[in-house]
């Protein structure tokens, strides 16, 4: 018995250091007491240009909050994460952190005080960042004014909200990493790699993630529900999804720059990362990250199963509510109206397996981002307060089905899924 009793123990003891020693992998001292360099005007440009490819202020910022104050809510499926006060308040920021303790935060996912972070913030993607962009963006935020704002202690659940069960996530699925260029690959694909993988962390909305909210890596951009949101970020190599092989390469960069461009348009959180992000990135990034995109291997998601045939109760009222609703702007056919209203007839956005962007849209209405250049987009209003969930998946069933369009029925379950009403 204490022989069993010893053996099991020194597994235990061997896994404890085993992830000890996996959480602090490719880590360096830092010496706080070694004097920053002085940023120059041209680094704090930078970095506030790369602050925005990586849309920080998005998720730093409350609504109508200061700029980068924090304080954001970020909800998740262990619980609620809350942004932290990147400005440089001595008390409540980030004003006595150094290069390397920023450097550390996007690196290792390790604060200044040496606590590991929630992947909420996605380190898991920023690791892949040079060490002269990490010390850019710091001395951009260094130069902005400081705020005094208090950090919100997160609202996790037990044990997620422990930095022990945190380490072994860290362990089982989080490894610091660098970008390496492809020397096999052109310049502008190894640009486009950089921004896509690291500092934009796509695959933080468009790759799927396991129980323990974790994706396959950087690479994975099949496609996945985004948690709590109730949108799916497609595939972005699935032609059937969001996959841009076939598409010119300024098709690409005009809906990163304009959030729309001929044949669709960005709306739900992707709009939020044209606003915030991308229109404000150079022509050479867009068409940078457009030239790693076009190159992605082409997959295929798991087919939507074959449309059954609705009843004629079902069809024609679907029929009836598009009439009454949709028609005006989307026209007898599905046609839409170009330049104003998508078409919904051979609309891959429409036909895919999963329902649920149709469902946030028709509930919640949707919305292309004001830009440059597209400053007065059109928007569609929100019908949850029209449509009930039955006539939701009866409209949804018609359109799917309608003018040769070949996608599955939407059913009443999975109107109540999206909506979020699903107990």
């Amino acid at each position: 018995m204490k022989r069993a009793f010893a053996i099991v123990l020194l597994v235990l003891l061997t896994l404890a250091a085993a992830v000890v020693v996996l959480n602090f992998r490719d880590e360096e001292s830092i010496d706080a007491s070694l004097p920053s360099s002085p940023a120059t005007p041209e680094q704090i440009a930078r970095g506030a240009y790369l602050a925005q490819a990586g849309n920080c202020m998005g998720c730093h910022t409350t609504r109508d909050g200061v700029p980068y104050a924090g304080g954001r809510g970020i909800e998740t499926p262990f619980g609620t994460v809350y942004t932290s006060n990147l400005t440089p308040d001595s008390a409540t920021g980030i004003g006595r952190w150094g290069p390397a303790h920023f450097w550390r935060a996007l690196h290792n996912g390790r604060s200044r005080d040496g606590h590991l972070l929630y992947p909420a913030f996605p380190y898991t993607n920023y690791t892949l960042l040079r060490r002269e962009d990490s010390d850019a963006i710091y001395a951009y935020l260094r130069s902005l004014r400081p705020v005094v704002q208090a950090n919100r202690a997160h609202g996790l659940r037990f044990p997620f909200n422990t930095q022990p069960a945190l380490a072994v996530w860290r362990a089982l699925y989080f490894k610091p990493g660098s970008s390496v260029n492809d020397a096999e690959q052109s310049a502008e694909w190894n640009r486009g790699a950089y921004l896509v993988q690291g500092l934009g962390h796509c695959n933080a909305c468009h790759g799927s993630r396991n129980a323990l909210g974790a994706t396959s890596g950087t690479l994975d951009l099949g496609g996945g529900l985004i948690p709590m949101q109730n949108w799916y970020a497609p595939s972005l190599s699935d032609p059937h999804e969001a996959g841009v092989a076939g598409w010119q390469t300024q098709q690409i960069v005009d809906l990163f720059k304009n959030g729309v461009t001929h044949g669709a348009s960005v709306l739900g959180p992707m709009a939020e990362v044209v606003s915030g992000s991308t229109q404000h990135l150079s022509d050479a990034d867009l068409r940078a990250m457009a030239v790693y995109l076009k190159a992605l291997t082409p997959t295929q998601s798991e087919s939507a199963p074959p449309a059954s045939p609705s009843s004629d109760l079902a069809s024609n009222r679907g029929a009836k509510l598009y009439e009454q609703h949709c028609v005006s702007c989307h026209g007898d056919k599905g046609e839409g109206v170009p330049g104003a209203y998508p078409a919904l007839a051979g609309n891959r956005a429409v036909t895919m397996k999963s329902p649920a962007n149709l469902v946030r849209i028709v509930l919640e209405g949707g919305f292309a981002p004001s830009t440059a250049g597209n400053p007065r987009p059109y928007g569609m209003p929100p019908f949850a307060t029209t449509l009930n969930n039955d006539d939701t998946a009866a409209l949804l069933s018609f359109v799917r089905a309608a003018w040769g369009n070949r996608g599955s029925p939407v059913s009443v379950l999975e109107v109540d899924r999206y909506r979020g009403t699903a107990k």
